[in-house]
């Protein structure tokens, strides 16, 4: 395997559409969601692994996760983990690590992976990856993976690539914040529109030069504590100032600003597992179209139903359809499939009545 090969997977969110199996002390990304017998986290490693030395493999979180990492990926050092202190979204954990990468390998090209996609077609994926990662070690590119749109869908932001180019890395011309359906079904008769996976290559000079460039005052704050990194000094440096950095994400901090961004289309199918209802969409399904996780069920005029409780639970179910039946420990989620996205709210309400501990 290529030394220069290095990969930031990213697993610090808290997944809160997945509540109530997702909660801030234990978040989806360290969860089996899908019943395989790995978690998201341990699926995302293994696949990068394929291309990514391992122990160039990167684990980007917060500090309340660091014991979940360890626990499941036993076999990643203390070096491998960077831990965030304070939540200030990707932009300065990406910067973060980085220039972690750049003083240990200066010839580095890496990829930044998110902990909870969903892609069943890891050869094309290390494909597509290992095609980016030869064209950014010979230009000085920011590089994006983009899905292929099946539908207007109004969740994602889109990309959109020059269409007169017919080689297979496209020219990025601008991104494009998540539309409304018209807009959507625009994108996509336009033909030229991807949905942004946030996925990203880049070389670690390349990345840094567009850091310096668009974002001098973040820049200028992370790099102060270069002679730090990897040393026994760095924890300090980090507690001291990371809470400082601005709240900014990768897209808009350097992807959005800079004119040398490109994007493959994905030849592989993709889902981020965002919601119920994606995790519905990527599971198998009984005759009457209920995707179950784990539970033992008996069901009686039910269909379309998203159901997961602990192994072996027995749910008896009669008369529902489109819907999100969920057990976890103290509580039991009974929700429309339509209304999903309203589980962030319902979860604040939640905490609000009965105690954060519930999430």
């Amino acid at each position: 395997m290529n030394k220069n090969y290095y990969a930031i997977l990213m697993a610090g969110g808290v997944g809160s559409r997945f509540w109530p199996v997702s909660t801030q002390d234990f978040p989806k990304q360290f969860h089996d969601m899908l019943g395989t017998g790995d978690t998201l986290i341990q699926k995302t490693f293994n696949r990068l692994a394929n291309l990514i030395p391992k122990e160039n493999i990167f684990i980007l979180t917060n500090e309340r996760y660091n014991d979940l990492v360890f626990e499941q990926l036993p076999e990643v050092t203390k070096r491998q983990v960077v831990l965030e202190p304070a939540m200030r979204n990707t932009a300065p954990c990406i910067l973060y690590a980085a220039l972690k990468i750049q003083k240990e390998n200066k010839d580095a090209v890496m990829i930044v992976a998110p902990s909870d996609h969903w892609i069943e077609d890891e050869k094309a994926f290390t494909n597509n990856v290992q095609q980016a990662f030869d064209f950014c070690s010979e230009n000085d590119t920011l590089m994006t993976l983009g899905i292929q749109p099946t539908f207007p869908n109004t969740g994602y932001g889109y990309i959109e690539y020059d269409k007169i180019a017919e080689a297979t890395i496209k020219k990025v011309n601008q991104f494009r914040e998540k539309p409304d359906y018209e807009t959507a079904k625009g994108f996509i008769e336009q033909g030229n529109f991807l949905w942004n996976a946030g996925i990203f290559m880049w070389s670690v000079n390349s990345v840094l030069k567009a850091f310096k460039t668009n974002q001098p005052k973040l820049y200028s704050l992370f790099e102060s504590g270069y002679a730090a990194y990897n040393t026994e000094f760095e924890d300090d440096f980090i507690r001291d100032n990371y809470a400082k950095a601005e709240n900014v994400s990768v897209d808009y901090a350097i992807m959005e600003q800079s004119k040398n961004v490109y994007v493959i289309p994905a030849t592989f199918d993709w889902n981020d597992l965002g919601t119920w209802g994606s995790l519905y969409d990527k599971l198998d399904k009984d005759v009457d179209g209920n995707a179950v996780v784990n539970a033992q069920t008996l069901t009686e005029d039910a269909s379309g139903n998203m159901i997961r409780t602990k192994a072996d639970k027995v749910v008896v179910i009669d008369g529902l359809q489109d819907y999100i039946i969920v057990d976890k420990d103290e509580v039991l989620l009974i929700f429309p499939k339509t209304k999903e996205q309203d589980i962030k709210k319902v979860l604040q309400s939640v905490k609000d009545k009965f105690g954060e501990h519930y999430g």
